[in-house]
């Protein structure tokens, strides 16, 4: 009976170690997962203030296009 129960708390251990190795893992791709989109995130929201800052421009652009020719 002793030996079995030793066994079992060998068993159990291993599966210990196993989960928090595991474990160890999953939080590094949290981390990881984490970062690139922080990453992603700033690269939106660079992208969108080159829009907004392009929008007026285009817009300008566009309605210069469209207005008739002024001249002599």
């Amino acid at each position: 009976m002793r030996e079995q129960l030793e066994q079992r708390v060998g068993e159990l251990r291993a599966e210990q170690q196993k989960g928090q190795q595991m474990l160890a893992e999953l939080e590094a791709k949290q981390a990881e997962l984490h970062q690139t989109l922080l990453r992603i995130s700033g690269a939106i929201q660079v992208l969108e203030e080159l829009l907004t800052g392009m929008a007026p421009q285009d817009g300008l652009v566009s309605a210069a296009a469209n207005s008739p020719a002024t001249g002599p």
